[in-house]
């Protein structure tokens, strides 16, 4: 009996195992379909999200290709606006002047102007102009202040080496003094050199005696009407305000003046100057004699001091001493007064 009921006991245990045993089976294939069915509904939710992104992207993009758009809230990104460049911008033509470097030699500087914003055109030597440039003007268009040079060469050119030769001799023989030298002369390689004042170098410095005065070998294209023409030796001269021209191709250049010339006025600017037996009047480098009621340029006397000397002087050194050299005209620095000075020196051939 005792092992009968063990065995009942037994098998009601085994019955209530199976029976629980499908019931957790039951309940687990339950939840696990449910799961998936779970999984299964949120993929096709996922997919549809992502294809109703898209769809609204491509209807956007559509929209603001063709000026539209989607309206977001305030603080959103916001359509670029259209924007319509012209298809073809011209820049305008800005016409520049062409200009050429110094020439060699001391041929000056040549200013070549653009057709189209002036009358003329000045190069390589010759000179093209129409009637609106072959008036003569009071104006020489240029502004030299002091001893610094800023020209506006409209019309007008430095050229040395046009076809006119410029005989710096003509009035740099110089006068000897009647007043006896008392210091002996400077001897240097068979000459004599003699002055009342003692050598002090100071660099030679050129002076611009106004916008009006050109040194030599200055061209111009046109005179001003306030030019007159000087004969001279058979010689046709130029004379404009202190300036001495002679013709040249295509205009006039600024030459010594001729000794021998006369005009009836000079420059206001001229300054007296002591020769030792009578004053002259000396400007931009020419010194003029009172002749009646005119003014009769002369040669430079021996001895005369000068505070500035123009443009176109040669420093030359000659042993210790360096001179200025114009022509055949020899000038020593000297020092008057405390100021720098130029003497005018007698050079004889030491006999």
């Amino acid at each position: 009996m005792g092992y009968l009921s063990v065995k009942l006991k037994s098998l009601k245990i085994v019955a209530l195992f199976l029976k629980y045993n499908s019931f957790f089976y039951n309940f687990i294939h339950h939840k696990t379909l449910k799961m998936k069915n779970i999984t299964q509904i949120t993929r096709k939710a996922a997919l549809a999200c992502i294809a109703g992104s898209f769809f609204f992207i491509s209807i956007d993009s559509a929209a603001q290709r063709h000026g539209g758009g989607i309206h977001r809230p305030a603080g959103g990104v916001k359509p670029r606006p259209n924007v319509t460049r012209p298809a073809n911008t011209s820049r305008p033509a800005v016409n520049r002047p062409a200009t050429t470097r110094p020439g060699a030699n001391g041929s000056g500087t040549r200013v070549t102007r653009p057709a189209n914003t002036s009358n003329s055109k000045i190069a390589n030597g010759t000179n093209n102009r129409n009637n609106n440039t072959t008036r003569r003007s009071g104006n020489r268009n240029t502004n030299i202040s002091g001893n610094t040079s800023n020209r506006n060469r409209n019309n007008i050119n430095v050229d040395r080496s046009r076809d006119i030769t410029i005989n710096n001799n003509r009035n740099t023989i110089v006068r000897r003094n009647t007043v006896i030298y008392p210091r002996p002369p400077y001897r240097y390689g068979g000459y004599r050199y003699h002055t009342y004042h003692p050598y002090y170098f100071h660099p030679y410095t050129p002076f611009y005696w106004g916008p009006v005065w050109h040194p030599w070998g200055f061209f111009v294209a046109t005179l001003a009407v306030t030019a007159i023409v000087v004969s001279v030796e058979n010689n046709q001269y130029h004379y404009d305000q202190g300036v001495w021209y002679a013709p040249s191709n295509g205009g006039y250049t600024a030459v010594p003046a001729p000794v021998g010339g006369t005009v009836n006025n000079i420059p206001s600017g001229a300054e007296t100057v002591n020769t030792g037996t009578v004053n002259n009047y000396y400007y931009g480098g020419t010194y003029y004699e009172k002749d009646g009621s005119s003014y009769k340029v002369v040669p430079p006397t021996a001895g005369t001091v000068v505070e500035k000397l123009p443009d176109g002087g040669e420093e030359v050194t000659i042993g210790d001493v360096k001179y200025v050299k114009f022509g055949e005209t020899y000038y020593q620095p000297v020092q008057v007064d405390g100021k720098s000075k130029y003497e005018v020196v007698l050079v004889e051939e030491d006999k």
